[in-house]
């Protein structure tokens, strides 16, 4: 079967092929017939489908993150493509390499490694250049590095996405740490790289990107906090106060303790990371939104519920 990739499907294209299920809900439409709501995703990107027939039978045949053989239609629907699904059949996993239907960075995860310990073997401080350094080169670590996402969802959502999500945020505290010189370089550098680290071993990309269960129990802070314990101990002269200011940086990061930080920022090194990280992430994110609807030909995007607004979908920087 030819692989039909979703970036490139059109309206009123004839479908057959195989897609990552990613979302899956069972609702009711407004004529009073259930329905079964999917979001299916290949390496190019998603698209939204219906199953109006036999939705309770075939709701129980598969679950999100397995990989499906799709028969339907494309149609516009408020003028975005959506997949009127005919049928559907689950595909046997020992047949699918799940990677090649999730998104990969844009761009070579071994040049931005490299990018990235150029940066570090630039810190000042032995101890926090050596934890880091440590931490990157471990054999078992850097492969995680070239190929984890950065989250489930929202941000960098794809393989190699956190090793650019953190590349890019050390690119902008190394400009933060020259434009105030008063910040301790190495330590924002420190907080770009360790911030997220812990997800290596909190999200999962072996069907789909989702959570692990050390990742649900544990989250991605406190794993980070319990490397940098087992790194750290092996350090000579690596004391205890500089260890819990790294810790704090992990604990702080999210800003706020409704946004799931169990501490607020209490020093301008960590409260730096905080607002980079989410600085970096939003961009990502409105990035990938706009990417995704500019194909529709509006004007300006559908109602967008995470940053409660719409948004316009024309390229300025080719505009002007």
């Amino acid at each position: 079967m030819e692989r039909q990739n979703i970036q490139a499907l059109q309206d009123k294209e004839n479908v057959d092929s195989l897609f990552l299920v990613k979302e899956k809900h069972v609702a009711v439409g407004k004529n009073g017939r259930p329905f079964m709501g999917l979001q299916l995703g290949d390496a190019t990107g998603s698209i939204d489908a219906r199953l109006w027939d036999r939705v309770d039978e075939l709701s129980r045949e598969f679950d999100v993150g397995d990989v499906i053989r799709v028969k339907g239609l494309v149609q516009l629907f408020q003028n975005r493509k959506q997949l009127i699904v005919h049928r559907l059949e689950k595909v046997d996993s020992s047949t699918v390499n799940f990677e090649e239907y999730i998104p990969k960075a844009s761009k070579n995860v071994e040049d931005m490694y490299v990018e990235l310990l150029q940066m570090v073997r630039t810190m000042k401080n032995d101890h926090l250049r050596q934890l880091t350094l440590d931490t990157l080169e471990d054999p078992e670590i850097r492969p995680m590095v070239l190929k984890a996402p950065a989250a489930k969802t929202i941000h960098h959502a794809w393989l190699g996405g956190l090793l650019e999500h953190i590349l890019s945020i050390c690119k902008i505290m190394d400009f933060m740490g020259t434009h105030y010189p008063f910040l301790n370089r190495d330590l924002l550098l420190f907080g770009g790289i360790f911030h997220d680290i812990g997800k290596l071993w909190e999200l999962s990309y072996d069907n789909g990107i989702s959570y692990t269960d050390r990742g649900r129990l544990i989250g991605h802070m406190q794993i980070a906090c319990e490397l940098i314990d087992k790194k750290s101990s092996r350090i000579l002269g690596f004391n205890e106060e500089l260890r819990d200011i790294c810790k704090h940086i992990i604990l702080s990061h999210h800003g706020k303790l409704e946004y799931g930080s169990p501490k607020r920022p209490k020093f301008l090194e960590a409260m730096v990371v905080a607002m980079i990280d989410d600085f970096d992430s939003k961009v990502a994110t409105l990035k990938t939104v706009i990417d995704s609807e500019r194909g529709s030909g509006e004007k300006w995007s559908r109602y967008n519920d995470l940053f409660d607004r719409y948004f316009l979908l024309e390229d300025l920087n080719e505009k002007y």
